[in-house]
């Protein structure tokens, strides 16, 4: 039984691709998340995790090619997710701890109609457990490899007949995987020490390093009142509070842009001259020079060094603080001291995925609550009138340290807040002899916040740091309706919805970048002594390169608020024929939106918000499925295929140093998706899913093309030898679940299972990057159950990941600090599980 259609009914007879699992299914798997059932749900990738947020509470979701691969606050998710019927509108904190779940929803296409904005590709619902009569405890506790240590319980607590509650609460916590090792000392590209960090010259979002990368630290807590009032009135209370405090997730070193003719660095390739120029000549003056309008000046006074033996990296030149300098290009240069890192691949690379050098920030640290309140009023035996209420909240520090080295070339920090409030009225009812079902409904959405990053390049060489604050309202009403005729059954349903953003944009360069390479500085200068004589008199450094805050230099966004506002209607309609009461196809149409924004991480200033502005994306969907079971209900098989028109898709355009959002190309998007699930007798039933998606662009902006062709290596950095294709979409995925019980004369269980799947080749970003392209994967899991005679106790022992298939996760390109860098996904894992049930039964 799943809610799909905002009203209880079986999977089988709701004419849409969906996938649902029991809390049953989650635990017999081990599923502690959500990114987990990425391997057990066709054309849908869940990542935990996304390009340079540091953190797996983060969901990257992608169904049927549509997604959000971004942390921002200037952008919004593509598929929807909602927790008891309250929309998470952040991906942080979205790939939420499964504690205490009775069923999960994967709803596959856009939901504009019944749940609106941002679900263009679809949506997933978490329906937590609802308090029961009756006494009730389970209690949990699991080890496993990398000191893995979690518990949980959960307990169903009647207060009276009428007043029921329960509680759930839980503790997870491993050790990372990726180890941080001391620099080689050995190594022609560094020394021994390290013992500055001048980013601490600029606020962060933190500083905590750790000692392995990949692990975790998450408690969570979820409780729920549940009040019958009457027969036909009931009220649910539910408040949940999760905290995170762990360590990053593992990142490594994929290339490094470092110079050479036609592919270099910008940043990477000052910060080497800045490092290889003797001291002599740095003193000289100049825009190289260690002076205020210095980019290569004194950035910290380093114990034991002279004031003019510290410069950009913190702890002297090559050559120590004499600089003598020494030639970059020369990988056997020695010297009388090591050199310092400069930036060149050789130096991040330890030779294995699993160590790094980087031991700056690694952190990702994130407190989140919620409350919500819903209320169901059976108004008669024909209409039913639902309320939920719900509030939310996010606090969220992160760091990571991106460059693979002891330097401080990029270690990116980022803090966040949010909160949000919601409100729906949904009219659930049946008329005309019960012919029609349908559901009406109205709904507000209140969400405000900050950004506050702070993303440093080459050693402070440019650094920005910016808070952006957005404000989101949307207000939406829409209608739902099924009628059955005979074997037939027509739908039809629409959202109008009406948003409205606004944003004000702090992002500024606090280092002064622009008037140093520009030789026009300070910023109060007259131009036309730096620039040309041809600038009248009067003009300044800041109004000659275009900085548009009077009062902030340094500010690239225009003072004051600005604003955008969309009116979207999403219609939804669809034909659906009963062949047998085992057997139903239906055919349908459907539209959903993803709400546009203004883009940041610019790297020049703009003189008005608008040139920041990017629109909504759009999605059309046509599906045609079926959805029988045969074999006296013994085997349940569901297919669907569909095409997508996919417009307006917000992708990321290189431009200078950074990667801005833009409205920058179309896509069209085909597949079908098996569904099959065979008990076969005898103990033994088996699941299998297949999926086919032919995803591909049909227009590209020029702009977003990478400008260097080629890495440093001289080796093609993107695949052009095709069509570019969507992100997270393998044209082939295929799973394969069986399960066997066995039956004891103790009228115990041992119950064998597996989890095999199949996963094509697919990019993780939309540039198609070779680097970070996912070969194919063979991922397989793996669980041995015995389950008493009674129910009061289940012991599982198990592994993830037994065939050690390693593959890029989240990945990026920055080209203006020269690098490439990607997570690789988990090792193999084994788990010893001990769960036991106690109640009144």
């Amino acid at each position: 039984m799943v809610t799909a259609q905002r009203r209880s009914q079986n999977v089988q007879n709701v004419p849409i691709a969906v996938t649902a699992f029991t809390a049953d299914t989650l635990k017999s798997k081990g599923i502690t998340d959500l990114h987990s059932l990425t391997q057990l749900t066709p054309n849908v990738n869940l990542d935990g995790g996304s390009p340079f947020s540091g953190d797996t509470s983060v969901l990257s979701a992608s169904i049927r090619g549509i997604g959000q691969d971004d942390f921002a606050f200037n952008l919004d998710p593509g598929v929807g997710v909602y927790l008891d019927g309250v929309y998470l509108a952040r991906t942080i904190g979205a790939n939420q701890n499964l504690l205490d779940v009775d069923r999960i929803e994967i709803l596959k296409g856009p939901q504009g109609t019944l749940f609106g904005a941002n679900t263009i590709g679809g949506a997933i619902s978490i329906v937590t457990h609802t308090p029961g009569p009756d006494p009730r405890v389970i209690a949990q506790a699991t080890t496993g490899r990398y000191n893995r240590r979690d518990f949980a319980i959960t307990a169903d607590l009647p207060i009276s007949s009428n007043l029921l509650s329960s509680i759930s609460v839980s503790s997870q916590t491993r050790d990372g995987y990726q180890r941080v090792i001391p620099y080689p000392s050995d190594s022609v590209y560094g020394e021994n020490a390290f013992v500055v960090d001048q980013q601490n010259a600029y606020p962060k979002a933190g500083s905590q390093s750790a000692t392995a990368n990949g692990g975790q630290n998450l408690q969570v807590a979820r409780g729920k009142l549940l009040w019958n009032a009457s027969d036909s009135f009931k009220m649910t209370f539910a408040g949940d509070w999760s905290h995170e405090d762990q360590s990053g997730f593992p990142n490594t070193v994929l290339a490094v842009y470092e110079g050479a003719p036609g592919v270099g660095s910008f940043f990477g390739g000052i910060y080497n001259t800045c490092i290889s120029t003797p001291v002599a000549a740095l003193n000289a003056g100049g825009p190289f020079g260690t002076g205020p309008g210095g980019l290569c000046g004194p950035r910290a006074v380093v114990p034991g060094l002279s004031p003019g033996g510290a410069a950009l990296g913190g702890a002297g030149y090559v050559g120590g603080p004499t600089g003598t300098g020494f030639n970059v290009t020369d990988p056997n240069y020695q010297g009388s001291l090591s050199p310092r890192i400069y930036w060149n691949y050789a130096a991040t690379n330890t030779g294995n995925i699993d160590t790094t050098y980087a031991n700056g920030p690694s952190f990702a640290r994130y407190d989140a609550f919620g409350v919500s309140m819903t209320g169901d009023w059976a108004l008669n035996d024909q209409v039913n009138l639902k309320s939920i209420t719900g509030y939310r909240q996010i606090a969220w520090n992160v760091g990571i340290d991106l460059d693979g080295t002891p330097e401080s070339i990029q270690e990116v920090t980022d803090r966040q807040h949010q909160f949000q409030v919601s409100q729906e009225f949904q009219l659930n009812g049946k008329a005309l002899d019960n012919n029609l079902d349908y559901v009406g409904g109205l709904y507000f959405f209140h969400e405000a916040g900050y950004v506050h990053d702070f993303v440093p390049f080459q050693g402070l060489l440019y650094v920005y740091d910016y808070q952006n604050d957005a404000d989101t309202k949307n207000y939406g009403a829409f209608i739902h309706a099924d009628y059955k005729l005979g074997n037939w059954g027509f739908t039809a349903g629409g959202r109008f919805t009406d948003v409205k953003k606004e944003f004000i944009g702090g992002q500024a360069d606090l280092n002064g970048f622009t008037y140093k390479i520009s030789g026009c500085y300070p910023s109060t200068d007259p131009a036309n002594a730096h620039l040309s004589p041809l600038i009248p008199p009067g003009v300044t450094c800041q109004q000659a390169l275009g900085f548009p805050d009077p009062s902030n230099p340094y500010r690239y966004f225009p003072p004051g608020q600005s604003s955008q506002t969309w009116n979207i209607f999403d219609p939804t309609v669809g034909v659906q024929y009963h062949v047998t009461d085992d057997v139903m196809t239906y055919v349908s149409f459907s539209k959903g939106f993803k709400a546009g924004g203004w883009t940041t991480r610019l790297s020049d200033p703009i003189s008005s918000a608008d040139q920041a502005e990017f629109r909504p994306e759009y999605s059309k969907t046509y599906e045609l499925g079926l959805k029988s079971e045969w074999f006296d209900r013994h085997l349940l098989a569901n297919l669907a295929v569909f095409y997508t028109d996919y417009d307006g898709i917000q992708l990321q355009v290189q431009q200078g140093a950074s990667p801005v959002t833009q409205n920058a190309g179309n896509a069209r998007i085909k597949g079908g998706e098996l569904e099959t699930q065979w008990v076969v007798g005898g103990g033994l039933s088996v699941a299998f899913t297949g999926a086919y998606m032919d995803a591909y662009y049909t227009y590209v902006d020029p702009n977003t093309l990478i400008p260097q062709a080629v890495d440093a290596n001289g080796n093609p950095s993107l695949d052009t030898s095709r069509t570019p294709r969507l992100p997270k979409t393998p044209k082939y995925k295929l799973s394969l679940g069986p399960t066997y019980d066995i039956a004891l004369p103790n009228q115990g269980t041992i119950r064998l299972a597996a989890d095999y799947t199949y996963t094509a080749e697919m990019y993780n970003d939309s540039l198609n990057l070779l680097l970070l392209r996912r070969s194919p994967t063979h991922i397989l899991d793996a669980s041995v159950h015995y389950l008493s005679p009674t129910g009061l106790y289940e012991l599982v022992f198990g592994g993830t990941n037994l065939t050690d298939d390693r593959y890029i996760t989240v990945g990026s390109i920055n080209l203006a600090a020269g690098e490439e860098d990607g997570t690789y996904s988990a090792p193999r894992e084994w788990y010893l599980s001990l769960k036991m049930k106690f109640d009144t039964k």
